[in-house]
């Protein structure tokens, strides 16, 4: 029997197996709203088999986007386009995530599918950054550092657009302190040179996500919620798995159900060996060290690999992006060179 199609509930919510799709950035909205892309987009994802699927960092106010062309649940109208494609996801038996975040003094860069890179200037659609600290990530416009009201607004802003997730339909939602983005950016000393209680110690470093988990968590208080971390910056003095798995800790006393650990992001000198479950490791000691409900993610790219992770107890769950793209339907893929029950949906059982 298979383990990696074998349910998990968390915190009431079924998800039917524990091979799920990662959160991806499209860069294809406008004004911050979901369209047709984004529903046929996960909604494959859905028919193929996946039991979660993560839409993609999702901002949380305007000026938390990565680019201009992300989406957002910063008002009324995003959670109108978001509530069909949530309902699309469901009806083809996945559970519907969605990833809030806000991108910190990586935000209004260009989109990647323009070719460019950089920051985009404020006569061309772009706006001011803020940080923890004025740090510029290397290559982009410098970030002013958020005073306490900026603080403040910046909790405000992930309890209100988990509010909204939880009016368009979604039952998990991600919070997002990786890949050197603005909660990411707190909690390493690499980026984080404040001398305030925002700063310095780990304790003070990891205070504004113990913060945002617990608003979250008010504000949708029936949903699952998820936090991804960077296991690591893979640089020297940065943030590392040891201060993972404490803030794992503090996250979960706040009130997240599961722990997606990643790694990388927030330094451009990061020395981080890509290859086939490379961050596996990351998340197994997170879970051996706290007993939380943890995923792996990073080039979990078949079926037997997935299979050994859950089976040998070194995640619950795993995530996949890249393979998802080459194969919408990874699971029914996985599920057939597995032989477990095969979660498709009737119009396709005719290729099986």
């Amino acid at each position: 029997m298979s383990t990696l199609f074998t349910p998990l509930t968390v915190r009431g919510i079924e998800m039917r197996n524990r091979l799920w799709v990662s959160p991806m950035c499209q860069y294809s909205a406008v004004d911050g709203i979901p369209n047709d892309w984004h529903h046929v987009h996960l909604a494959q994802f859905a028919a193929g088999g996946a039991g979660l699927v993560i839409a993609e960092a999702t901002a949380v106010s305007p000026e938390a986007r990565i680019s201009p062309d992300d989406v957002g649940l910063w008002n009324n109208a995003q959670v109108e386009a978001w509530t069909p494609i949530v309902a699309a996801i469901r009806a083809r038996g996945a559970v519907p995530g969605v990833q809030l975040g806000h991108a910190g003094r990586k935000a209004s860069t260009t989109s990647p599918l323009t070719g460019g890179r950089g920051s985009v200037p404020t006569e061309d659609g772009g706006w001011e950054t803020v940080a923890p600290s004025a740090i510029a990530y290397p290559g982009f416009a410098e970030p002013r550092e958020l005073d306490a009201a900026g603080i403040e607004k910046v909790v405000t802003d992930f309890a209100d657009a988990a509010r909204r997730a939880v009016a368009a339909g979604f039952e998990v939602l991600e919070v997002h302190a990786a890949h050197g983005y603005l909660l990411h950016q707190f909690l390493s000393p690499l980026s984080n040179h404040r001398d305030d209680e925002y700063g310095g110690s780990f304790d003070g470093r990891v205070r504004l996500l113990e913060r945002v988990t617990a608003a979250v968590r008010t504000a949708a208080p029936d949903a699952a919620v998820f936090v991804r971390f960077s296991g690591t910056d893979a640089a020297d003095g940065g943030w590392d798995i040891d201060d993972t798995v404490r803030a794992a800790e503090r996250v979960a006393a706040s009130g997240a159900d599961l722990i997606d650990v990643s790694s990388g992001g927030l330094v451009p000198h990061q020395i981080i060996q890509p290859g086939p479950g490379y961050q596996v490791p990351l998340a197994e000691k997170v879970r051996r060290e706290t007993g939380l409900l943890v995923a792996a993610v990073g080039m979990i790219d078949d079926a037997p690999l997935a299979e050994s992770v859950v089976a040998e107890g070194r995640a619950d769950a795993v995530l996949s992006a890249r393979e998802w793209l080459r194969d919408p339907h990874y699971a029914l893929r996985a599920a057939v060179e597995l032989g477990a029950e095969l979660p498709a949906p009737a119009q396709y059982l005719r290729a099986y």
